[in-house]
């Protein structure tokens, strides 16, 4: 006998999911007002992303939250490594104030930070992915409250003078900025290929 799913079965509004997927934009900091996002909206975002998959439950997903006068300590050190790892030939203002000014236009900005399971267990690429996985709940929430959200992942978000400064260990990684606010602007439109274009079905 074929299975069948009624509406009765499930749980949640398979439309409305969709809708919520299909929603979802990356949104930028410059194109953010100045309301202010609270934090029973970040704490949920944030809860929503411990979520995510994970195996051998090691939820490697860390969160550094930067807000209010904080803002300011992430945008001196993104500053401050932007100068100390490019060349003074390769200097380009534009990006260096872009980098500073990104946390100070977003009322919230979280560093992604990925803690390596101590004793191994897990492949550095399965916990990277998981990070994903967590970072993926926390724009679909953010779209879900109308919030504008942007995964940033500039070299001197990802690398070792970022680690240090959030106080990973060694072994872990930082994996850039997640920023959020109040969009300024009308909501973008989206596209996508054809899902044709982009998978293959083997039935034989």
């Amino acid at each position: 006998m074929p299975l069948t799913i009624g509406a009765k079965h499930m749980k949640f509004s398979v439309s409305e999911i969709n809708g919520l997927v299909r929603h979802r934009r990356s949104i930028p900091p410059h194109q953010y007002t100045d309301r202010a996002v609270h934090q029973e909206i970040v704490d949920q975002v944030l809860s929503n992303g411990t979520w995510a998959p994970t195996h051998g439950m090691t939820q490697p997903w860390r969160f550094f939250i930067f807000s209010g006068a904080g803002r300011q300590r992430l945008a001196d050190h993104l500053g401050a490594e932007y100068r100390r790892t490019v060349p003074p030939e390769r200097f380009m203002q534009r990006k260096y104030d872009k980098l500073v000014q990104r946390p100070l236009q977003s009322s919230v900005t979280i560093a992604i930070g990925m803690a390596r399971d101590p004793h191994g267990k897990i492949t550095e690429v399965d916990e990277l992915l998981a990070v994903g996985c967590a970072v993926q709940n926390m724009a679909l929430t953010c779209a879900a409250y109308g919030l504008g959200a942007y995964w940033s992942t500039p070299g001197v978000a990802t690398g070792a003078g970022m680690r240090t400064f959030l106080g990973l260990g060694e072994h872990d990684r930082a994996l850039g900025l997640f920023f959020m606010g109040y969009p300024a602007v009308e909501w973008p439109q989206g596209h996508r290929r054809p899902l044709e274009m982009v998978s293959v079905r083997h039935e034989e």
